[in-house]
């Protein structure tokens, strides 16, 4: 059965089985211009913690489950956003296992009438990658062949054109701090085979994922690096590369918001 939280809020329409944070003052020093043709008040952004307590998704080399590493880039990226002035943004924690938990996500951002769902997850690589070390006494598997971000949007979304533009943005950004994007998906191998559409912004198309294709919004999937790898779990575990990549998002997010809100008029002409 899926178990859902709701916290009370700041804002006040905040479905349930989502997290919107107790308000936090804006901060003047975000690290991004604040561009006043973004009016960050009215925006809304749906942050999405990949996978649950109960099916936690991959383990890193060194035992850890993927949803920690998750809830604490989410958390880091939603408390960024709402010091940035970006008050009306909803943090998704779900309980559960299989497609039931994965739907709620999309009704849930939907019902918030998110203008931005973005989910968080760090990455895996397929077992025929896998070596074998010990630490801290126990077995785990690893693999240091692949390291880096990718993005992932759907052509099934109703907003795919969006969901690409703001992928792309993050990318960009994501590289301006000095990450790079990696290419593993696109391998001819089961259970990859993922189509690139941008090279150099390290951003996939993978239609069936169900979080992206569902939601009634421009929607991405950020696998902010691979755990499995050894040095580069060390570096994501960091509180440093998570301010990176939250800044990264911010950044992104406001030339986003700031696009989107000025082509409002000229829809509804």
């Amino acid at each position: 059965m899926l178990a859902v939280v709701l916290a009370a809020l700041s804002i006040s329409c905040a479905p349930a089985g989502a997290i919107a944070a107790p308000d936090i003052a804006p901060s003047p020093d975000t690290g991004v211009d604040r561009n006043p043709s973004c009016r960050r008040e009215d925006f809304r952004i749906a942050i999405d913690v990949g996978h649950t307590p109960d099916a936690p998704g991959a383990l890193s080399a060194r035992g850890r489950p993927e949803y920690e590493f998750n809830h604490q880039l989410a958390q880091e990226m939603n408390d960024t956003f709402r010091r940035a002035g970006f008050a009306k943004t909803l943090l998704i924690l779900m309980r559960g296992e299989g497609k039931t938990q994965l739907r709620e996500r999309s009704v849930l951002a939907s019902s918030f009438k998110a203008d931005l769902f973005l989910s968080i997850h760090h990455d895996d690589v397929q077992p025929i990658f896998y070596d074998e070390w010990t630490y801290n006494g126990r077995f785990h598997h690893f693999s240091d062949k692949y390291a880096g971000f990718s993005i992932f949007v759907s052509r099934r979304n109703r907003f795919a054109d969006q969901s690409v533009q703001f992928a792309t943005l993050l990318g960009a950004e994501l590289k301006k701090r000095g990450m790079t994007f990696t290419a593993h998906h696109a391998e001819d191998i089961r259970g990859e085979r993922r189509q690139i559409l941008d090279h150099e912004r390290g951003v996939y198309r993978y239609d069936q994922l169900m979080v992206l294709k569902n939601t009634e919004a421009p929607a991405v999937l950020l696998e902010a690096g691979v755990i499995v790898n050894r040095d580069e779990e060390s570096v994501l575990s960091s509180p440093n590369r998570r301010k990176q990549i939250s800044e990264a998002a911010l950044a992104a997010a406001v030339r986003f918001c700031s696009e989107a809100q000025d082509a409002q008029p000229r829809e509804k002409r």
